[in-house]
């Protein structure tokens, strides 16, 4: 499993409203993509943003990276969202569930 860490802060001026349509659009592309398996959204008290994305392999997160729409997005993210963030792609090294 890939996953897929992306951490972020908001420009002072973000449009919220956008941000959020954009972020519909995405989740609608990417829950459609092969491999993915799902994403998590969490918000600090600092106000950082954590997104947790899985996908079944690297090939198929690399499409969704490398996807047309998707590359749009980031760009937009980068001029209109984003004061800063930064992703992480990891691999699964040990797996462990309880019950």
């Amino acid at each position: 499993m890939i996953v897929v860490v992306f951490r972020s802060r908001l420009r002072e001026d973000a449009n919220l409203e956008e941000l959020a349509a954009l972020y519909e659009r995405m989740y609608a592309l990417v829950s459609v993509m092969p491999g993915f398996i799902g994403v998590k959204d969490f918000q600090a008290s600092d106000g950082e943003a954590v997104s947790i994305a899985e996908f079944d392999t690297l090939e198929h997160m690399t499409a969704w990276r490398e996807h047309p729409e998707h590359k749009a997005a980031q760009e937009r993210g980068r001029q209109e969202f984003f004061k800063e963030y930064s992703t992480q792609v990891c691999t699964t090294v040990r797996d462990s569930y309880f019950p």
